[in-house]
């Protein structure tokens, strides 16, 4: 991916100053940084740990609120990383996560003048000419981009099929301020990466190098348009699912032209209810398609968040379906690797059969352990949690008393805690997608169980992986087969050349064996004749100087063999 072509609207006041921008980020990180090392690293150490332990709650809250002020005020991919921490459930205590979970795109619009001059830049032509209306007030203003409604020209319309569309433009300067926000990031992770407890469980590099390139993709719209239609293929004969179409006339890496899809926003519940809509069955839909594309497809939407999901009322009786769910932003996608894939299948098929053994293998399969982990102990918790937990939904689990929750801390924690679990690469945008997934279902229906979307997918799965099992069998059956019908004549030529003395018998790991002995042998004797020349021409010396002197110089000869590299290829 190259980069974006810079305008003359790049030099926009408001950009900021993107030297101070690295340096805040930096100081914030180190002065964070610090203060962890002193209450979780030093304290404990000098027998103070209960002071830490009290005072931890309110710490974790108080950088939640100021990263929160922070990631507010600079925007850029400072709002992007508030979101990733504030869906790690499994990893940040929760008085992060709370803080964090209401951080969208807090950024005040661009001015119009502004985003007029960069749209004209980039399309090579006024506005006026290419549209025929664009709404000055934006339809959404994001930390990366900014959205405007606008109409096409009638040519246009006719050609395309579409006349509303959306006018998608980036914020100008922007990636200025991604390169700052990147560089103070990586400087960040080359600390982490120096904290043991951290190193242990990730590659910040890697993942800073992952999320760099998740992030520069986003900003490059040819790049999300290439995006959008493959995942509309994905889809094209899936009635579920809906994507906006792209004029690709009015499309360049800076702005995106695209059909105006704007429907009920899938977590406005008293609007769907309004437009006969259930949300409790719009739950478990949106489940499914979420699953389709990241266990079946392995392309998958990374950015499922509300502001980017529409539920589309299809309107006539005969419909197949009622409604359907419509996707937009297209920036942030994530592919699963077929090794993954197959691991995450493996995962969910395990997750509801309640078979923890099964369930620690798919998460070694995925990467999520190190190969060296020993896993008894994970097997047994994975166990122990599915007869207490399993099969509950999340309104389930808020109410079961929190003392089981801590007498299953108390009997597994510690051998959760010393696993040597890492995060793998091409993995962030997993986590992220599946945590907004249950999300938006649990916003849709209260009383959402995720188990109850994930059991019916998870035998689907099944089926096909004992249908490929068995086409793999009678694969393996008929080549044996064959072999089995060859192996009478092969035999006969076997025989004949063994009869005529014309076989040829090859053993390469011998072959190799027997020429390092040579060698061995080889070095011996050098050293042999090197030492009996160099007694001999010694001895020899004392009572005949010059016969002494050559056989001395000619014990080199051995010598230098001995010594000569080639010797031992």
């Amino acid at each position: 991916m190259g980069p974006a072509r810079r305008g003359r609207a790049d030099a926009v006041p408001g950009a900021g100053d993107t030297r101070a921008r690295y340096r805040r980020i930096l100081r914030f990180a180190a002065w964070h940084l610090a203060v962890i090392w002193w209450f979780e690293l030093l304290l404990p150490r000098l027998g103070l740990g209960r002071v830490a332990e009290r005072s931890r709650a309110r710490r974790m809250r108080r950088f939640a609120q100021r990263f929160h002020v922070l990631a507010a005020e600079l925007g850029g991919l400072m709002i992007k990383v508030g979101q990733f921490m504030s869906s790690r459930l499994d990893v940040l205590p929760p008085e992060i996560t709370a803080e964090l979970e209401g951080l969208q795109d807090e950024v005040p619009p661009v001015p119009f003048p502004a985003i007029r001059a960069l749209a004209e830049a980039e399309l090579g032509a006024p506005l006026e000419a290419l549209f025929a209306s664009v709404e000055e007030t934006p339809v959404a203003a994001a930390s990366l981009g900014q959205a405007h409604r606008a109409q096409l020209l009638p040519g246009d319309a006719a050609d395309t099929g579409l006349q509303s569309v959306v006018l998608k433009v980036q914020r100008p300067g922007i990636s200025a301020i991604v390169d700052a926000d990147l560089a103070a990031l990586r400087k960040v992770g080359g600390w982490l990466s120096h904290v043991r407890l951290v190193s242990e469980r990730a590659d910040m590099p890697a993942l800073v190098k992952e999320f760099a390139q998740t992030s520069l993709e986003e900003i490059d719209y040819l790049n999300e348009a290439a995006y959008l239609e493959r995942f509309a293929v994905d889809f094209a004969d899936d009635g579920r699912v809906e994507v906006p179409g792209i004029v690709w006339e009015r499309t360049t890496r800076r702005v995106l032209t695209l059909e105006d899809v704007t429907a009920i926003k899938i977590t406005d519940v008293d609007a769907l209810r309004a437009a006969g809509i259930d949300p409790v069955k719009v739950a478990p839909v949106f489940a499914a398609v979420m699953f389709d594309q990241l266990f079946t497809n392995g392309f998958f939407h990374a950015d499922p968040h509300p502001g980017n999901m529409f539920i589309t009322p299809v309107p006539g009786p005969d419909a197949e379906h009622p409604w359907q769910l419509t996707f937009i932003d297209f920036g942030m996608m994530g592919a699963v690797p077929p090794q993954t894939r197959s691991g995450l299948r493996k995962l969910l098929i395990a997750a509801a059969a309640r078979d923890g053994k099964g369930l620690v293998a798919a998460i070694a399969e995925v990467g999520v352990l190190v190969p060296s982990a020993d896993t008894a102990g994970l097997e047994r918790a994975m166990t122990g949690l599915f007869a207490r937990f399993g099969g509950m939904g999340f309104a389930e689990l808020r109410e079961v008393d929190q003392r089981e929750f801590r007498d299953f801390g108390v009997e597994f924690g510690e051998t959760v805690r010393s696993l040597p679990f890492q995060l793998p690469e091409n993995f962030l945008l997993v986590i992220r997608a599946m945590s907004l997934t249950s999300g938006v279902c649990s916003s849709l229906d209260p009383r959402f169980n995720l188990w109850d979307s994930v059991e019916p997918y998870a035998a689907r799965l099944l089926r096909e992986e004992r249908g490929n099992i068995a086409r793999d069998a009678a694969a393996q059956a008929l080549d044996a087969a064959g072999t089995a019908l060859r192996l009478p004549k092969r035999l006969d030529g076997l025989l004949t050349r063994i009869d005529d003395g014309s076989l040829a018998v090859s053993n390469p790991r011998l072959e190799r064996q027997l020429a390092r002995l040579t060698r061995v042998a080889q070095g011996v004797a050098s050293a042999v004749v090197f030492g009996a020349l160099l007694i001999a021409g010694s001895v020899v010396r004392a009572g005949d100087t010059v016969l002494g002197s050559v056989l001395m110089v000619a014990s080199a000869v051995p010598l230098l063999y001995l010594l000569w590299p080639g010797r031992r290829r």
